[in-house]
């Protein structure tokens, strides 16, 4: 098992297949984009699959979230879920992404084992959705939530962040369109894994910001913690029910006392939190011949060193060096 000294147990795998994206959203990267990792430092499809294959048999992973960058570029993610729903005991898999594409692969990626996907979408605006990731693409993400709920990958999920000046007033909009379409929504707070390094505490909306909005037009009833589980997002039943809203405050109320995660980002490196400032090489020990015994107990050492939380809140907190697209959701 992925064990630290807190008492943790990793049971969920995130694995960015690409640090490379088709939008380019105000709160990741500038306009002009990154320099994108070359091809020869990502892992392959191969490799990808022999440390799911070791995460899922020898360290007790039950889920798989495939995240990028934008995941849908990368070329033969069809036959990797294929063959990851192959293994034996078969892991839970979903993919985070922006929706581009989706349209064309929903089904693709049904069949080929996906469970369910969630999908960014900040604004039910195109015009805002055009400031915001700048790129004219809303109704391509429309058709791609669309396709994805038609194909059985459900419950669909749709991830929102609200920035000041842009889209902070939308919230109650937004879950009314996600309750009439059977979306469920999660507010996810602005983190600071932005490249440009510019976030400020001071500027992002807040977990309560968001709920004192969805009040003004929603009753919500609070779900529980024995609902929550190591689940990131707190949940709200919506006017009684069947829909609910999530809130993903990992600034204002981090919940790190529960979590279940242990990431592996486009390049083979384990990070143990989005927030570490420390990677652990495991490409270098697949290029290197080891054995999967040995993958396992190099992860498994990555894995004991988890600090006890993000460090947010300490004055000394520095934000990592990787944004988030080279990182992975």
């Amino acid at each position: 098992m992925l064990l630290d000294t807190y008492g943790r147990t990793a049971t969920d795998l995130r694995v960015s297949l690409t640090d490379r994206c088709n939008l380019r959203c105000t709160y990741c990267m500038p306009e002009e984009g990154l320099q994108w990792l070359a091809k020869p430092d990502l892992l392959t499809d191969d490799e990808i699959v022999r440390l799911i294959r070791i995460a899922v048999t020898d360290l007790g992973v039950t889920e798989v979230r495939f995240t990028g960058g934008e995941p849908l570029l990368r070329p033969g993610l069809v036959s990797l879920v294929e063959r990851c729903a192959a293994l034996e005991p078969r892991p839970k898999m979903s993919l985070t992404s922006n929706g581009i594409g989706l349209e064309r692969m929903a089904g693709a990626l049904r069949d080929a084992g996906l469970d369910r996907v969630n999908i960014s979408l900040d604004t039910i605006d195109p015009e805002v959705f055009q400031r915001l990731t700048r790129r004219k693409r809303h109704a391509d993400v429309l058709r791609g939530l669309a396709a994805a709920r038609e194909a059985g990958l459900t419950p669909v999920k749709v991830n929102a962040v609200l920035m000041p000046g842009l889209n902070d007033h939308e919230a109650p909009d937004l879950l009314t369109w996600a309750v009439e379409n059977d979306y469920e929504l999660r507010f996810i707070e602005q983190m600071p894994l932005d490249a440009q390094h510019g976030w400020e505490r001071s500027e992002m909306i807040t977990a309560g910001d968001i709920l004192a909005s969805l009040r003004t037009r929603f009753t919500l009833t609070p779900e529980g913690e024995d609902e929550r589980g190591s689940a990131p997002a707190e949940r709200w039943v919506v006017d009684g029910g069947p829909h609910r809203v999530g809130v993903i405050a990992s600034v204002t109320r981090p919940f790190c006392r529960a979590c279940d995660r242990t990431r592996l980002t486009a390049d083979g490196q384990v990070r143990t939190c989005l927030f570490a400032r420390e990677e652990s090489d495991l490409r270098g020990a697949l290029r290197s011949g080891a054995s999967d015994d040995e993958i396992a107990a190099f992860w498994r050492t990555a894995m004991w060193g988890k600090k006890a939380g993000s460090g947010l809140d300490d004055p000394a907190f520095l934000q990592p060096q990787r944004p988030m697209s080279a990182i992975g959701g």
